[in-house]
């Protein structure tokens, strides 16, 4: 009986504790950190759920809100004040801006619209019905060539796709619609990003309830080759015939927004003569006993000393935490005047900008 006493109490803490484990995340950030040198400011919030960025111009910041179905504009010489030019979409998670058009990804679903200082018409669906589960359509980015190239997330956890086009990168001819395979075995890649004398690279979110496998990846596109996923196991982690990363992560935690860093940006980095440096977010994840990620990394590439063809064999990184307890960063971009921001997707939905103390 004495035993009895103290059950409830102590069940009574740890779900205490799972509950608090769980919310944690998705409230405003109390104790974010930054490297020496560096501030963090909220500029602007009230959004809903940011799932991407992309700067049209020098003041006009583009935003995707899944919760609230909306394509905004922030005006940044107006304290980031706020248009819906887009209402009614179904979880957007992608915008890329062309000269003439605007193509937004939603789930299942690319459309481009036409734009004339940024009024936007003349919606044409360049494709659609692309399944959806676990895991949806994200980002929409472009070949130097204007070709896009968008991200298509697993329906499952592990399985074998019904559609070749989920879990995969595709590219599409942005005035027909016609669409196909750029690369297989992706199993969740939330972002990408066009890095000169590099190429494209990735980010690949893999399975969960496998432990520590696998870590989270940072890729180089290859077209027409395979990632790995869904034969990718603990004691196989880069099956044959398949490639493997140029850079990893904490496994679990969930590698989602990059941009590259620019020439402009006062933000720590690597100079045109010695590599490239990516930033990227880490939203954390629900699949972790402890909290992970919560945090923006910055990834450093270098050439590697080698003779292999391997394009992952190439390249050398270094991946250091830049930014800590954010909440749950997702979408980042950097402005054109190289200051970074990014979009918390809980906590009300809000926007930060880092820059120089």
């Amino acid at each position: 009986m004495g035993i009895g006493k103290h059950v409830l109490p102590i069940a009574s803490i740890l779900f205490f504790l799972l509950v608090a484990r769980e919310i944690y995340p998705y409230v405003e950030p109390l104790n974010s950190e930054v490297v020496d040198g560096y501030t963090i400011e909220k500029i602007a919030t009230g959004f809903g759920g940011p799932t991407c960025l992309e700067w049209a111009d020098e003041n006009r910041l583009l935003m995707c809100d899944r919760d609230g179905g909306r394509l905004l504009s922030l005006n940044a010489s107006d304290d980031f004040s706020s248009t819906t030019l887009l209402s009614g979409l179904n979880n957007p998670h992608g915008v890329h801006v062309s000269q003439n058009h605007v193509f937004i990804s939603e789930e299942g679903k690319l459309t481009r619209y036409n734009h004339t200082n940024f009024s936007l018409e003349n919606p044409t669906i360049l494709v659609e019905g692309v399944p959806s589960g676990n895991h949806q359509t994200n980002a929409i980015n472009a070949f130097p060539n204007g070709t896009l190239i968008w991200h298509s997330g697993s329906t499952c956890n592990v399985c074998v796709e019904d559609d070749n086009r989920n879990a995969a990168l595709l590219w599409v001819n942005p005035d027909t619609g016609e669409h196909g395979i750029l690369a297989s075995g992706v199993r969740n890649s939330f972002d990408g990003v066009w890095v000169a004398e590099m190429g494209y690279l990735f980010s690949d979110n893999g399975r969960d309830w496998d432990g520590d496998h696998p870590d989270e990846e940072i890729n180089l596109l290859v077209t027409g080759e395979a990632y790995g996923w869904p034969d990718d196991d603990p004691e196989h982690p880069i099956p044959e015939g398949t490639l493997g990363p140029v850079a990893r992560w904490t496994p679990h935690s969930s590698m989602n927004g990059m941009d590259v860093r620019p020439n402009t940006s006062s933000l720590p980095g690597l100079n045109a003569s010695e590599g490239h440096t990516i930033y990227a977010t880490v939203y954390g994840s629900w699949n972790t006993l402890l909290p992970k990620g919560h945090e923006i990394v910055r990834i450093d590439f270098t050439p590697a000393d080698t003779n292999s063809t391997n394009p992952a064999e190439q390249w050398d990184s270094k991946v250091t935490r830049f930014a800590t307890d954010l909440g749950t960063p997702l979408p980042l971009r950097f402005a054109p005047d190289g200051n970074l921001y990014y979009a918390t997707f809980g906590g009300g939905g809000s926007l930060y900008r880092i820059t120089a103390s």
